[in-house]
């Protein structure tokens, strides 16, 4: 099973240019979803406001290297390891979570638009990694669910509480689930194949469709976020913010208070 590529079986009852042009239009919901999203939040346009406020409060001009500097480290600590995170369990949990979504991403597309049938064999590794992509997001994903997510352990409330907020997590995780399990049933020859894979296409158009009201464009958001926070403490603009606690004690005695009442 984890040798094959699912979408290569797929062609032998569906046209390989139907599953590419399924595919090709998911890119566009991305790109415009995306889109859509940072014109009705105006994200650009706060996220350049504060770029430019800090620009003038600056004490000193941050330089073209300094800037590089400053975006590698970036890439580096809260992209690639996000660091940003102060619980180990979440930041491994959203690791795994972010590698085996891209890992997953990049197969599907190599393999649909590179291997579309048999006739072109798929490279052993790559499809290894489309299953393995998966199930790295099925163990984030899941792991965040039932035992990290911040609403269930700050405010006691059942994991099964649904908001618009875990619309993302929620079409991701029903995605990749519902695609490894067509996958078995597709490559054993069960029957209930047809209907796990139009589930699987329901829940992806969800996923790439709902953009404009998840949080998947967050990804990108977080980045840029990020770096403008690390070039405002490098131009000497974050140190003209008040001090994060005037009264020690007060505060201080206020992180002692017990979490529930």
């Amino acid at each position: 099973m984890f040798t094959s590529n699912p979408f290569a079986e797929l062609s032998l009852s569906l046209s390989p240019l139907a599953i590419q042009i399924y595919v090709a239009v998911m890119i566009f919901l991305v790109v415009a979803g995306t889109l859509v999203d940072i014109i009705h939040k105006k994200s650009a346009k706060y996220f350049f406001n504060n770029w430019r406020n800090a620009q003038n409060k600056g004490t000193h001009q941050v330089g073209g290297g300094e800037m590089v500097s400053l975006a590698a480290q970036t890439a580096i600590v809260e992209v690639m390891t996000s660091a940003e995170f102060c619980s180990m369990r979440r930041r491994i949990s959203h690791l795994f979570t972010m590698y085996g979504f891209l890992i997953y991403v990049v197969t599907t597309v190599i393999m649909v638009f590179a291997y579309p049938t048999p006739a072109t064999p798929t490279p052993v590794i790559l499809a290894l990694l489309w299953y393995i992509g998966a199930l790295m997001v099925c163990l984030g994903g899941y792991g965040f669910w039932f035992f990290i997510r911040a609403d269930v352990a700050a405010e006691g409330n059942s994991r099964f509480r649904i908001m618009r907020a875990d619309l993302f997590i929620l079409s991701l995780l029903a995605s990749v689930s519902l695609g490894l399990i067509w996958a078995y049933l597709q490559l054993s020859g069960n029957t209930w194949s047809p209907l796990l894979l139009g589930l699987y296409l329901i829940a992806t158009t969800l996923l790439f469709g709902a953009i404009p009201w998840s949080k998947f464009s967050h990804m990108f958001f977080k980045p840029a976020a990020a770096l403008q926070k690390r070039v405002e403490n490098a131009n000497g603009s974050r140190s003209n913010l008040p001090a994060p606690a005037d009264k020690p004690e007060i505060y201080r005695r206020a992180r002692e208070l017990p979490r529930h009442y």
